[in-house]
């Protein structure tokens, strides 16, 4: 008995330094995937270094506790899985959030997005941001956009000012 009682205890342990660790963990319900699907999830959220696991309800939220991310306990009910990113903090919803459109029995639930508890309108607003290189690309064209100005106008006046 005290071994089973010793044994959840560092499973908890485990997971909440897991859970410190991370910049993104979502959770979202499964209930319903064929091994095959969540096999081919589990491919997809590997390749982008993110780890996936199922489980016990109880230690998982004993570990959120632990981790100082207690309000992730409450979303931790019924047949969850949890998704672990330490270097993407968009990579884990992202992948999981396109899973979902075409596995209906897929509901993201809830995460955490470093350090910070959020539904599950959260991870979908972070899945739904552009990229990274996308996001410069439109700074870098924000910031051009002046420039390109000026050269239009300056191009203008020397016209106006040949046919003068």
């Amino acid at each position: 008995m005290k071994q089973s009682v010793i044994k959840k205890q560092q499973q908890v342990d485990e997971l909440a330094a897991k859970f410190q660790e991370a910049k993104t963990i979502v959770t979202f319900d499964y209930p319903g995937l064929t091994v095959a699907q969540f096999t081919k999830l589990r491919h997809e959220l590997r390749k982008e270094g993110c780890e996936v696991a199922v489980i016990k309800n109880n230690i998982s939220r004993r570990a959120s506790e632990a981790a100082g991310i207690g309000e992730l306990a409450d979303s931790l009910t019924g047949a969850k899985a949890i998704v672990i990113s330490y270097n993407d903090v968009v990579a884990p919803a992202k992948i999981v959030y396109e899973f979902a459109k075409t596995n209906k029995v897929v509901k993201i639930q809830a995460g955490v997005v470093e350090g910070k508890v959020v539904d599950a309108a959260g991870i979908n607003e972070l899945a739904t941001l552009p990229s990274r290189e996308t996001m410069l690309t439109m700074l870098a064209a924000g910031m051009l956009a002046p420039v390109r100005d000026i050269a239009v106008g300056l191009n203008m006046l020397v016209e106006q000012g040949l046919e003068n």
